[in-house]
């Protein structure tokens, strides 16, 4: 009997997920599949984690849950801390695990541009623990705001500023938005939160600049409408906790920044540098294999592949890490056979964005479409993309009370316990 070769994956998110699924009971491959976490988070719907609109479990995945039916996948959770691939191991707190084949689908983290002042003092968004700290910090807000009455005070309180104009910052900016007409109102009858104001900062000349020009123009509009005050050709020079300083010398009193303007790959120690090229990605080529390393292969956010249609790398969006995994697991399974492989091309199915209630911009790959329809499409696409059946009808359940009585019932702010309990370790 042939003894299965070993592929080790790194990183459990859309792309290491979809290639464990793909290779799930294949008869010549043991899959090890390694995560900080034990769950799949599904990141484009985290805003609604951060607006008290979903609860964190309707979007995340208990990854054990998933393979209960695989023979072939071991799971394990814990941290890469480094990489030998001379010898062909991947070092853990838990111990080394070998490989066969090894496969990178970390992911990206929080770009601060090198400002530690702003990396200190703002909130980033990446993560189901980061979507709930926000989420406490703007339940906190509005409890705060009824304690306040110096009017400065009130008012730097009152100032939401998200940095970054993509598909999150606009989303994060329409949630928060609806959130001060429809709901603060019957939350809290008295206090005037009239004054909160919500700013949505963006470096480029549009939001959702990768978006066609009637998506970028109604997404503006759709946000201007709810308030929101949108500053385009604007970039944050510095942010101290209480003052935001723009590149133009204007400042905005805030103590909630919200930080959506870009990201960096996680790269782990061992990468030899000429791997390494912009944003901390891996380069690939068409197959996935990274540059100058033997049967090492990235996906998704922290693969960088030039092709001729894409000369300066794939957008770092979910469909790409999808279809990267998919091809890869083909050409996995050729490999075993002695068959070519096949090189990747991206398939661009189209990108999407809503701003608020029977407002979205929905550009397919022939035409673009904006509103009412594009909105109920945004809902259908991200539900058949949830993975269990149980998580689509809770999400389905919490957005039609919501559609119908503009309310939420999740207010809930999670403080840590107040008692900590030591674990003790091994080696005390």
């Amino acid at each position: 009997m042939i003894q299965p070769e070993k592929i080790v994956i790194i990183g459990a998110g859309f792309a290491g997920l979809r290639l464990a699924q793909d290779l799930m009971n294949h008869p010549n491959y043991e899959v090890w599949l390694i995560d900080k976490q034990n769950y799949h988070q599904f990141q484009p719907l985290m805003y609604q984690v951060a607006t008290a609109r979903l609860e964190p479990a309707s979007i995340s995945f208990p990854l054990r849950k998933v393979f209960q039916k695989a023979k072939n996948v071991r799971i394990r959770i814990t941290k890469v801390t480094e990489i030998n691939f001379e010898d062909q191991f991947v070092n853990t707190p838990i111990g080394d695990f070998n490989y066969d084949h090894l496969v990178i689908s970390i992911g990206c983290t929080t770009n601060y541009f090198g400002n530690k002042s702003i990396k200190k003092f703002a909130y980033p968004m990446k993560t189901i623990p980061e979507a709930i700290q926000l989420r406490n910090r703007i339940l906190q807000t509005f409890e705060d705001a009824l304690n306040t009455t110096d009017p400065n005070k009130l008012q730097t309180l009152l100032n939401f500023v998200i940095v970054g104009g993509g598909a999150t910052g606009v989303e994060l900016a329409g949630a928060l938005a609806e959130m001060k007409h429809n709901i603060l109102p019957k939350d809290y009858p008295d206090k005037d939160f009239s004054k909160l104001k919500i700013y949505l900062l963006e470096g480029s000349p549009n939001t959702l600049s990768p978006m066609s020009e009637g998506s970028q123009k109604m997404s503006q509009e759709y946000l201007e409408e709810l308030g929101v005050n949108v500053k385009t050709n604007t970039f944050v020079s510095d942010y101290d906790g209480s003052v935001v300083t723009l590149n133009s010398g204007e400042t905005i009193n805030s103590k909630n920044v919200i930080w959506a303007a870009g990201v960096t790959g996680n790269i782990i120690k061992g990468f030899p540098e000429q791997c390494i090229t912009r944003g901390n990605r891996l380069i690939v080529n068409r197959h996935n294999q990274v540059k100058g390393l033997k049967q090492v292969y990235a996906l998704g956010d922290i693969a960088y592949m030039s092709t001729p249609n894409y000369e300066h790398g794939h957008p770092q969006v979910a469909g790409v890490a999808l279809q990267q995994a998919e091809v890869l697991a083909k050409n996995l399974s050729k490999l075993s056979e002695g068959k070519p492989m096949k090189d990747f091309e991206y398939k661009d199915k189209g990108s999407m964005a809503t701003i608020g209630k029977r407002k979205a911009v929905v550009d397919l790959p022939k035409f673009s479409f904006q509103g009412r329809m594009a909105w109920f499409t945004w809902m259908f696409i991200h539900l058949m993309l949830i993975l269990s059946i149980k998580n689509k009808l809770l999400i389905f359940m919490n957005w039609m009370i919501s559609y119908f009585n503009n309310d939420s019932t999740l207010r809930i702010i999670m403080k840590p316990a107040a008692t900590k309990v030591k674990v003790k370790t091994k080696t005390e």
